[in-house]
């Protein structure tokens, strides 16, 4: 996954749990591309300072990631609906209730995460 893709799937199901501080300083650096010393500027700290809260939330938001496997989730059952409505589509030009059996076994997929 691309690393700007990741990071904002990762935001979003977590940056709730992030402090306000942190936050302020993920989305200038991350989602508006300010410059680590732009921040650093305008809160009065350092560079260092901000590079450091930047890796130490990537760090938070991936721990969450790897204990509560939201995005994860997200992706896989986002594929599975896509695949449910491109059978679906395909069911409705052809009738083909062999198709009707392939979209029961990815409904119940989804059910299970």
């Amino acid at each position: 996954m691309e690393k700007i893709v990741e990071q904002t799937l990762l935001y979003d199901f977590y940056g709730e749990l992030l402090t306000e501080h942190q936050k302020g300083i993920y989305e200038a650096v991350v989602f508006n591309d300010y410059s680590l010393s732009e921040v650093a500027d305008e809160l009065g700290i350092s560079r260092q300072g901000v590079h450091d809260i930047i890796k130490r939330c990537n760090k938070l938001l991936n721990d969450y990631e790897n204990k509560l496997y939201l995005v994860e989730k997200f992706i896989k059952t986002k594929k599975l609906a896509e695949n449910i409505k491109i059978l679906t589509k395909e069911y409705i030009n052809s009738r083909n209730d062999n198709l009707l059996v392939e979209i029961e076994i990815l409904s119940t997929e989804i059910e299970k995460l």
